[in-house]
């Protein structure tokens, strides 16, 4: 990866989003800004440049399903790869995850090298 990627890490739990920072950190990506829920993600994915997006799906406000759905339709954001992070493997979750658009689903408590391998699998798709 030639430039450094910069990752909006979207959970209404505020030591959730230092965790996952801290990790994205530990693998090489420090570039990380942070929002609690999905409206004011949308907000600074609007106003701002970031090339991934790591989103809790149970959130206040906006979800991460309607957040999913809100990038997606957008012609600046579409492009974004969305990896959805939650509490429960629920079957449907990840079903819904997938026709929404993510690039991929995990499930908390996870690793670095969990959070690790699946960005790698996400960027190998993606050709990054």
């Amino acid at each position: 990866m030639s430039s450094p990627m910069k990752f909006l890490i979207v959970d209404d739990f505020s030591t959730m989003r230092r965790i996952v920072r801290n990790l994205l950190k530990e693998i090489g990506h420090a570039d990380a800004d942070e929002a609690e829920d999905g409206v004011i993600a949308l907000a600074k994915l609007r106003n701002g440049t970031f090339n991934f997006v790591v989103s809790d799906i149970n959130m206040p406000n906006m979800n991460g399903f309607q957040l999913l759905t809100e990038i997606k339709k957008d012609e600046a954001l579409k492009h974004l790869p969305v990896l959805m992070v939650t509490a429960e493997a629920r079957k449907e979750d990840i079903v819904m995850a997938a026709q929404g658009g993510a690039a991929g689903y995990i499930v908390k408590p996870f690793t670095k090298a969990t959070l690790e391998e699946k960005l790698a699998n996400i960027f190998k798709k993606l050709g990054l």
